[in-house]
């Protein structure tokens, strides 16, 4: 996942477990993102669909007309 995504994108940064952390947003290295969503799995941004045959097609959150895009051939 990681090479079709940035930490940054699968950071939930709308959520609100991550008040606290965006006036940081761009200081803080995928290392520090990675530790934060061990320590708070709200801080992930879900759901995330990945097509198997094609990775380029993925959608992160929860808007149906995306997640309906990716999963018509």
């Amino acid at each position: 996942m990681a090479s079709i995504l940035t930490i940054d994108e699968l950071f939930s940064w709308r959520s609100p477990s991550a008040k606290g952390y965006r006036d940081k947003r761009g200081e803080l290295s995928d290392s520090d993102l990675i530790d934060l969503m061990i320590a708070e799995p709200r801080l992930i941004r879900r759901p995330i669909a990945i097509r198997t045959d094609d990775p380029s097609r993925h959608v992160l959150g929860v808007r149906a007309a995306d997640l309906e895009a990716i999963a018509v051939e």
